[in-house]
């Protein structure tokens, strides 16, 4: 039962991860919570099952299509949602753009896909009990994506110019930087990661729309426990996350899951304001 617990705790866990990171990308490039996270995962594993089971493409050219249908959202959801809002002196307006935009998207899919889960596609035919491939993909995702996020901002001229957006836009700016095309940049990859969620997950969690709502509020919780844009803390509070529910799960009964997450996810933040991982801001005098 341990091992059973564990293994899908992980799983789900390394999913919330990602979804947090979807949230870091955004945020770090426009300060901008897009509550549309959620559903470019959702999305990962709706177009999964449209392109590998209604269209009967082949695993990886499923995947690849998949990656950049939801970097094309999410750069649709930069233009449409954020940069009018951006524009406008009331910039906190993107917390109702990006839920409208959620709210759209989560209906579309309703209308042109289904209202019910619907199976996704095995992937690589691999592994039984625990160590099946719905178990450990989630977690090899969620590896890889924080080790070519962190190669790509440390190592690449274009990581540094992202991370000088996120720390300075105003100096970014005056030293020539494009902000606009940067910011365009992180929606397309927070869009791909977003889609790396769902359909590595897609196994475990199937296609299913209601994803979408779950996953906008469990994904903010590994960036709220993490710190705000620490992608190292929203995996270790992903993964934490996970455990805790499905450990929740199997003592309390599902009942009474949200209820304790609720309490752990206060409880934590009433001592850490800034995540476990955050550092506090230092404000110039």
């Amino acid at each position: 039962m341990l091992a059973a617990i564990l293994a899908t705790g992980l799983a789900t866990g390394a999913v919330y991860a990602l979804i947090g990171i979807t949230y870091n990308v955004m945020f770090s490039a426009s300060r901008v919570m897009s509550f549309t996270s959620g559903q470019l995962g959702m999305l990962g594993g709706v177009f999964g099952t449209v392109f590998a089971l209604w269209l009967h493409l082949p695993v990886l050219a499923a995947f690849v299509l998949t990656l950049l249908a939801c970097a094309g959202v999410g750069v649709v959801t930069e233009i449409v949602a954020v940069r009018p809002v951006l524009a406008n002196l009331d910039k906190h307006l993107y917390v109702l753009s990006t839920l409208a935009a959620a709210l759209l998207i989560q209906q579309l899919v309703a209308i042109k896909f289904s209202t019910e889960p619907q199976p996704f596609p095995r992937l690589l035919g691999l592994g039984a009990g625990v160590l099946d491939e719905k178990f450990w993909l989630p977690i090899v995702a969620g590896a890889a994506a924080i080790g070519i996020l962190e190669h790509v901002q440390r190592r690449t001229l274009f990581g540094h110019a992202f991370l000088a957006i996120a720390e300075d836009s105003y100096a970014a700016r005056a030293l020539g930087l494009p902000e606009k095309r940067l910011r365009m940049a992180s929606f397309a990859i927070a869009g791909a990661v977003g889609g790396l969620a769902g359909f590595a997950g897609g196994e475990l969690m199937l296609s299913y729309v209601a994803n979408g709502a779950l996953w906008s509020f469990y994904g903010f919780v590994p960036v709220a426990l993490g710190g705000l844009g620490n992608n190292r803390g929203a995996i270790i509070g992903g993964l934490a996350l996970g455990v805790f529910q499905q450990a929740a799960n199997f003592w309390l009964g599902g009942i009474f899951v949200s209820i304790a997450t609720f309490v752990v996810f206060i409880a934590v933040l009433l001592a850490a304001p800034q995540g476990l991982f955050g550092t506090q801001a230092a404000r110039r005098v």
